[in-house]
């Protein structure tokens, strides 16, 4: 049997999208807050049955992130990220950093706290497996130079077909205004994680041409 989300999520749910919420029943042992995440989203792919009792939980989980993300992932607002097709390792790792005010969103963090483990491995199992929406580009002929620029300067990270792994973003068809605004602020970020990655000389390397040409290929990547 499938679980139902649990009953800060569904307070969540209500509140914040004045949807009925749903039922719960107790969370077992194995969804409280001190799973080991990254173990337990191994132990749940290593189990096909589990694994699509937490997937069946993940899409009820996406219910209250449709409102945002949009149906399967897939954003309709050009500054919110698409999270369809994104690796779940790599989803995983951004709950964690914001549950825990590394990434800040003061909505992302309460909504993110309110879920319980199992909560949070079903939902990035459901949107992995979504396919993002492509979107064919408005501006053909910035697109083209924009992949001249992202065959030099992001390949060797996000790869040939902007999918990236467990630690680096999937950045294929994603919203050109979130797109923009990560650019920007790994070109003005002065101390903390965005100052010291490698994305942040790369992106100071660009000028502002390169970073809209860029943008528009990528947002049309398929």
């Amino acid at each position: 049997m499938v679980k139902r989300v649990s009953v800060a999520f569904s307070a969540a749910l209500l509140a914040i999208c004045a949807l009925q919420p749903v039922v719960a029943q107790p969370s077992r042992a194995r969804a409280t807050a001190d799973v080991d995440l990254s173990a337990r989203l191994k132990e749940v792919q290593a189990n096909p049955a589990l694994e699509e009792s937490l997937f069946k939980l993940g899409r009820r989980v996406a219910a209250v992130c449709i409102h945002c993300h949009g149906e399967g992932g897939n954003s309709l607002n050009p500054d919110i990220p698409n999270l369809a097709g994104q690796n779940p390792a790599y989803l995983l790792e951004q709950l964690r950093l914001f549950a825990t005010g590394q990434r800040r969103n003061e909505f992302m963090e309460g909504m993110i706290k309110s879920m319980n483990s199992d909560e949070k491995v079903g939902m990035v199992l459901f949107y992995s497996a979504q396919k993002v929406v492509h979107k064919p580009s408005t501006n053909p002929t910035l697109a083209e130079k924009g992949k001249a620029v992202y065959q030099q300067q992001c390949l060797a990270c996000h790869g040939a077909n902007g999918l990236g792994n467990e630690k680096i973003a999937g950045i294929a068809g994603q919203q050109p205004g979130y797109l923009r605004k990560m650019l920007d602020r790994y070109r003005t970020a002065q101390s903390g994680p965005l100052a010291q990655s490698v994305m942040t000389p790369t992106v100071r390397s660009m000028n502002e041409p390169d970073l809209q040409a860029v943008i528009a290929f990528i947002n049309s990547m398929p």
